[in-house]
C-alpha cells in the first residue's frame, strides 16, 4: 500500500473497536467511528470555541526529530508546561516554540483568517488553549471536534487522545482518565496536506480551507449514556426506533422513546451488546415533514440516568419508475448546488446558524427552491437542521472526488469511514433524501468495486433513503441532433442517476444548439441535472458581443439549458452550479475570477446575477404548474 492504515481504522482497531448492530454490525466491515454522540451539541458540557494560540510547523517538527525520531523537548508543541516559566528557572534551556505566547486564533475558523501569509498554506499547525473543568464520579467526558481539515491528533494535558482523518465529519475521543480538576490544556495538531491516497485528493475545484472549520466542545455525560439514536418513519407505516448505549450498563436496560406531541412511546429493553429496536404505528394524528410543511417534532430518548433530546420530521421517500416520491407523491427537486463558505470578501468556512440561514434563504424564498445539494462533502449539523427546519429536500455526499486512488485498500477504508461519519450523524435529518457516494470519477473496474463498496455501506447503514452519484455522460450526433445519455455501469447500483452537464460552457456545442440536445436513458429511474451553469463576474455586461464571463451569457446558457430539460420527461430534479461564488485556487484569470469560481448566480457578496433571475422564473412555473 502506499501509505499507512486510514487514521481512522487503526485509531479504532487501538482502542478495540467492535462492530454492534445499531451502526457497527450493519456496515459489513467499515472503519466505524469509535462514538457517534447523537446530538453532541445538545449535551451538557463546556464550549472550547474561541481564542485559541496557534504555531505553524511546516516541517512537522513537533511531530518528529530531523533524523525521524521522536520529536525532542524542546519541539513538542503538545507538551502542557509553561515554556517561559521553564526557561527562567534554566536560562539554558532550548525551546524552538512557546504556544502559550503564541499569537491569537479565533475557532472555529479556518487558518486563511488567522494571517494575510496564511491565504495558501499546506501544511500543519497546532493550536492550544486553557479550560476548567470540574470532573465528577460516575461521569464520563468527551472531546468532540466538529470538523478539522484534514488529519487532526488530540493532545490533552500532554497526552495523545486521539487520531482523525477527513476534513468534514465529526469524531470524539473520551478523556475521562485525563481529565483533571482545575486547568487542563488541550492541543489540536492539524495538517491540511493531502496526498494522492486522500480523500480528497490534492487536487480539487475548492479553497482548502486548512484548520478547525467546526465547533470543539467538551462533554460530559452519564456513565452508561445513549451513543447512537435513530428515529424514523418506515415505508411500511411504522415509526422505528434503533437505540444504542455505551456503558457498563449498556445490556439489559429499559429505553424509552417519547414523541409528547403525538402521544408516542416506544419502550423495550437492549439486547446483550447494548442495543434496542424498537416499532410502534405511526399515530393518524402524524403530520409528514414536505417542503410545504416542515413539521419537526420534540423527542426524547431516554435510558437510566440519561434523557437525549431531538428534534425529528417524519416522511418516507421511495422511487416508482422514473418519479422520485415523498410520503408517497412524486416530487420535483428544484434545487441549487452549495459550497460551505459564508457570505462575504474573505470567507474562512465559518458557518454559524446565520451564515447557513442566508444561503438558504436565497434557495427556499429567492429561487423558489425545495432542494439543495450540500457539495462535494458533508456540510455543517447547523446547516442540515436549518435545512429541516425550512423544508429543503437535501442531497448529502462525502468528497470521493476525481481522481480517487481507486485501488489503494487504505483509501477505500478513509472513504468508508466518512460514509459512516457522514450518515450515522445525520440520520435523524428529515431533509437528506439522498446520499450520494461521488462526483465525476472516470469509469474503471477499480473505480466501479470501490464506489459499490460505498453503496452497500450505505444501503446497510440506511435502508431508508436514496442513493446516488454526480456521473458522466456521452454524447453522439445522430441525424443532425446531439444525444446525451449514461453509460455509467454504476447506474445499475443506484436508486436516482445524476449527471453533471456543462454544454455551452465547456465542449465546442455552440450556445444556440444546447437546447436542442436531447437525452435517452435505458435506465426505468430517476435523472437530477446535479450540475449545469456558467461563470460570470457580476457587474461585468457584453450585451453585443456575449462574451463568457458576462452576466448575459450566463443567463443565456441558464435559458438554453432549461429549455433542453423541460423536453427530458425522466429528469426528476436539478441542482445548477452553483448558489454563490466560491473560492478555488485553480481559477487564476486575473480580470474575471482572481482566485474565485465564478460560475455562482450571486457573487461572493450576495450580488443577483442575471442568471438568477432566469432561474427563479423557471422553478416558480414549475411549482406553480407542477411538473409532477
Amino acid at each position: 500500500m502506499k501509505r499507512r492504515l486510514s487514521m481512522i481504522a487503526a485509531f479504532c482497531l487501538t482502542l478495540g473497536c467492535a462492530p454492534v448492530a445499531s451502526a457497527q454490525s450493519e456496515a459489513g466491515g467499515a472503519a466505524l467511528p469509535r462514538f457517534v454522540m447523537t446530538n453532541a451539541e445538545a449535551r451538557d458540557g463546556t464550549d472550547l470555541s474561541g481564542t485559541w494560540t496557534y504555531s505553524i510547523d511546516p516541517y512537522r517538527d513537533g511531530m518528529a526529530g530531523f533524523h525521524g525520531g521522536e520529536a525532542g523537548e524542546g519541539h513538542r508543541r503538545y507538551d502542557p508546561r509553561d515554556v517561559d516559566e521553564i526557561t527562567r528557572q534554566d536560562p539554558t534551556a532550548l525551546y524552538e516554540y512557546d504556544m502559550r505566547r503564541s499569537p491569537e486564533a479565533t475557532l472555529p475558523g479556518s487558518w486563511t483568517k488567522h494571517a494575510p501569509e496564511m491565504r495558501h498554506y499546506q501544511g500543519l499547525v497546532w493550536y492550544q488553549r486553557a479550560f476548567d473543568a470540574a470532573p465528577k464520579r460516575g461521569e464520563r467526558a468527551f472531546i468532540r471536534v466538529g470538523a478539522a481539515n484534514y488529519r487532526t491528533q488530540v493532545y490533552l494535558n500532554g497526552q495523545l487522545v486521539g487520531e482523525h482523518e477527513g476534513g468534514f465529519t465529526p469524531f470524539t475521543m473520551e478523556v475521562t482518565d485525563v481529565l483533571k480538576e482545575g486547568e487542563n490544556r488541550i492541543v489540536l495538531g492539524v495538517d491540511s496536506a493531502r496526498d494522492e491516497a486522500s480523500v480528497p485528493p490534492p487536487v480539487t475545484d475548492w479553497e482548502t480551507y486548512g484548520g478547525v472549520t467546526r465547533a470543539i466542545r467538551l462533554v460530559t455525560v452519564p456513565e452508561t449514556f445513549v451513543d447512537d439514536a435513530w428515529v424514523r418513519l418506515e415505508r411500511d407505516g411504522q415509526i422505528r426506533a434503533t437505540v444504542e448505549l455505551e456503558g457498563p450498563g449498556a445490556g439489559g436496560k429499559a429505553v424509552e422513546v417519547g414523541v409528547p406531541e403525538l402521544g408516542l412511546t416506544l419502550s423495550g429493553e437492549t439486547d446483550e451488546t447494548g442495543i434496542a429496536h424498537l416499532a410502534a404505528p405511526a399515530p393518524d394524528a402524524l403530520e409528514r415533514w414536505s417542503p410545504e410543511t416542515p413539521k419537526l417534532y420534540e423527542v426524547s430518548v431516554a435510558a437510566g440516568d440519561d434523557v437525549l433530546p431531538e428534534r425529528i420530521g417524519f416522511r418516507t421517500l421511495s422511487v416508482e419508475g422514473d418519479r422520485i416520491l415523498l410520503n408517497g407523491e412524486p416530487i420535483f427537486l428544484r434545487g441549487i448546488s452549495m459550497h460551505e463558505e459564508e457570505l462575504g470578501e474573505n470567507p474562512a468556512r465559518i458557518m454559524t446558524e446565520d451564515a447557513a440561514r442566508a444561503l438558504l434563504t436565497e434557495i427556499k424564498e429567492g429561487l423558489h427552491g425545495n432542494f439543495v445539494r450540500l457539495a462535494h462533502y458533508p456540510h455543517s449539523e447547523a446547516t442540515l437542521r436549518l435545512a429541516d427546519e425550512m423544508g429543503l429536500i437535501v442531497w448529502s455526499e462525502v468528497p470521493v472526488y476525481w481522481r480517487i486512488d481507486w485501488e489503494n485498500e487504505a483509501t477505500l477504508a478513509v472513504a468508508r469511514g466518512m460514509v459512516a461519519e457522514n450518515l450515522l450523524r445525520d440520520r435523524n435529518r428529515a431533509s437528506i433524501a439522498l446520499w450520494s457516494v461521488a462526483n465525476e470519477t472516470p469509469v474503471s473496474e477499480a473505480r466501479n468495486r470501490f464506489l459499490e463498496t460505498l453503496i452497500g455501506d450505505v444501503r446497510r447503514l440506511d435502508p431508508t433513503r436514496l442513493v446516488t452519484a454526480a456521473l458522466l455522460s456521452e454524447s453522439q450526433e445522430e441525424d443532425g441532433t446531439v444525444v446525451s445519455e449514461i453509460a455509467d455501469p454504476l447506474a445499475a447500483s443506484l436508486d436516482v442517476l445524476a449527471i453533471n452537464t456543462y454544454n455551452g460552457w465547456y465542449g465546442g456545442l455552440p450556445l444556440e444548439e444546447v437546447s436542442e440536445v436531447r437525452w435517452r436513458s435505458v435506465w426505468d429511474k430517476p435523472l437530477i441535472f446535479s450540475e449545469f451553469g456558467a461563470g460570470a463576474l457580476a457587474g461585468f455586461h457584453d450585451p453585443k458581443l456575449e462574451r463568457k464571463f458576462s452576466e448575459e451569457y450566463q443567463a443565456d446558457v441558464y435559458r438554453e439549458t432549461l429549455e433542453m430539460a423541460r423536453e427530458v420527461p425522466f429528469l426528476a430534479g436539478m441542482s445548477p452550479w452553483i448558489l454563490k461564488d466560491f473560492r478555488s485556487p485553480r481559477r487564476q484569470h486575473p480580470l474575471y475570477q482572481q482566485g474565485w469560481n465564478r460560475k455562482g448566480l450571486i457573487s461572493e457578496t450576495g450580488e443577483r446575477k442575471e442568471a438568477f433571475g432566469v432561474l427563479a422564473a423557471e422553478y416558480q412555473r414549475i411549482a406553480e404548474e407542477g411538473r409532477e
